[in-house]
C-alpha cells in the first residue's frame, strides 16, 4: 500500500522533467548563437561586400601581409595588384584581408582617375607649391621632386 502513492507521484511530472532536463542546453545554444554564430555571419558578409567592391587603385593588404595597389581587376576571384615599382603580382581575391584606403569613383571628365581618396596627390601643404590650388606649377613642382601623382 505504501509503493503505490509513490509510483503516482513519479508518473505525474515526467513531461515537464523531459523539458527541464533540456533547457539548460537550450539556453546554451541561445547564447553561442548570439556571442558566436551571428556576429560571425555579419563580418563574413561584410567581408564579402568589400571583396565585392574592390576596383582599381584601392590600397589592399593581403592575408601574407603584402600591401600593394590594385592595378587591374582580372577576373571576379583574380586582381593584379603592383607591390613595388613595375612588380606585379596576382592575387586571389578571397586572399585579401583588407582594404586600405578607396578610390574615388571616376566621374565624366576623367580628372581624379585613379586617385586614392585620401592622398591629394602632390597638392597638399607639404609639396612646396606655395600656391595650395593645384595648379601646373604645383605639378610640375611635384613631377621634378620625384612625387607621383
Amino acid at each position: 500500500m505504501l509503493i503505490s502513492p509513490a509510483y503516482a507521484q513519479a508518473a505525474g511530472g515526467g513531461a515537464m522533467e523531459g523539458l527541464g532536463a533540456f533547457l539548460p542546453l537550450i539556453l546554451i545554444f541561445v547564447i553561442f548563437y548570439f556571442l558566436l554564430i551571428r556576429p560571425q555571419q555579419k563580418r563574413m558578409k561584410e567581408h564579402k561586400a568589400m571583396l565585392e567592391a574592390i576596383r582599381r587603385g584601392d590600397r589592399i593588404v593581403t592575408n601574407g601581409g603584402i600591401v600593394g595597389t590594385v592595378v587591374k581587376v582580372v577576373n571576379e576571384t583574380e586582381v593584379s595588384v603592383e607591390i613595388a615599382e613595375n612588380v606585379r603580382v596576382r592575387v586571389m581575391r578571397d586572399m585579401i584581408a583588407n582594404v586600405l584606403s578607396k578610390t574615388e569613383p571616376v566621374s565624366g571628365g576623367g580628372e581624379s582617375k585613379g586617385k586614392p581618396a585620401n592622398e591629394d596627390g602632390g597638392q597638399g601643404p607639404d609639396d612646396g607649391s606655395g600656391s595650395g590650388n593645384g595648379g601646373t606649377a604645383g605639378k610640375l613642382k611635384g613631377l621634378l621632386s620625384g612625387k607621383k601623382s
